[in-house]
């Protein structure tokens, strides 16, 4: 693996709700593809989707899970998420959305189903979905869990992260090869940066007191970690919605990060809440061949 591949959306507008890529051969300047139009429009459900995560390849197949969400009818205005699947990163088949409210119970009247990222989980050979979930009864959005190994159902969610009477969303977790330790990074409402806690399982619990990383200098929110191949560095960068622009820092341990001068990376393209993975030059050449840069 020696490229990287940027998965995000544009936009509040219903033609920006779409699937967009951006390519990088280091990392960290990165180019969008198709100039800049979807890669994906959605066709199901509110037709829209936002923060989009692409999970690395496994067995042969990607997979994009997102927000089945249209913003302009309000944040409080969508309970599903979308996915699609690709074994070639051009090709997006198995449109699905997932509706939690499905799950009846305490999910039936579910407003908020925001920000869904996967992990493949080693002792469940499966994957671990986690997104913000809030309710009518509950409107404090907290962070829930469940399994798939297809992207179209999930087993029934379990809470993974609260914080009582503060809204949680934006959850990002990595594993730390240093310390063994799983780093959940999410949006800290008190003070609209990024924040860590921790926990020796994948499925928690996720303990101690929130500590801020986030060294941007206006509010973010839907923060991504990924590691700099051939390096000890890993770059997180944050969606500075209010600015319009992406701020990225790094860190060596996950817990002290220092910020990269604007002339070390490029993102000027309005890209939105997304992520990155790395991909290999065949997938690179690819992309670029069938879309253009």
């Amino acid at each position: 693996m020696s490229k990287y591949l940027f998965c995000y959306f544009i936009g509040n507008e219903p033609w920006e709700e779409r699937i967009h890529f951006a390519i990088s051969g280091d990392g960290l300047h990165f180019t969008p593809i198709n100039n800049n139009r979807e890669i994906i429009t959605p066709t199901l459900g509110k037709k829209c989707v936002r923060d989009p995560f692409i999970v690395p390849e496994r067995d042969g197949f990607y997979y994009i899970i997102g927000t089945n969400m249209k913003s302009e009818e309000g944040w409080l205005s969508n309970h599903a998420l979308i996915s699609w699947k690709s074994k070639d990163l051009i090709n997006w088949t198995d449109e699905t959305v997932i509706d939690i409210r499905d799950f009846g119970n305490e999910f039936a009247d579910t407003t908020r189903a925001w920000a869904p990222e996967a992990l493949w989980d080693e002792n469940e050979r499966k994957y671990f979905v986690y997104w913000s979930n809030s309710t009518i009864q509950n409107d404090c959005t907290a962070i829930y869990y469940a399994y798939t190994d297809d992207f179209k159902t999930l087993t029934y969610p379990k809470i993974l992260f609260e914080r009582p009477g503060v809204q949680t969303i934006d959850a990002d977790i990595i594993r730390s090869p240093l310390d063994g330790l799983y780093y959940m990074y999410f949006k800290f409402e008190e003070s609209q940066k990024i924040a860590y806690v921790t926990a020796k399982n994948l499925c928690g619990p996720y303990s101690g007191a929130p500590s801020v990383v986030s060294l941007a200098p206006t509010g973010v929110e839907g923060s991504n970690i990924y590691h700099l191949d051939g390096t000890d560095r890993y770059i997180m960068i944050m969606d500075e919605y209010g600015a319009h622009r992406y701020f990225a820092q790094e860190t060596k341990n996950m817990r002290d990060f220092t910020a990269l001068p604007k002339d070390c990376y490029s993102m000027d393209f309005s890209p939105r809440h997304g992520n990155i993975i790395k991909i290999s030059d065949e997938r690179f050449n690819a992309l670029t061949e069938k879309f253009g840069v």
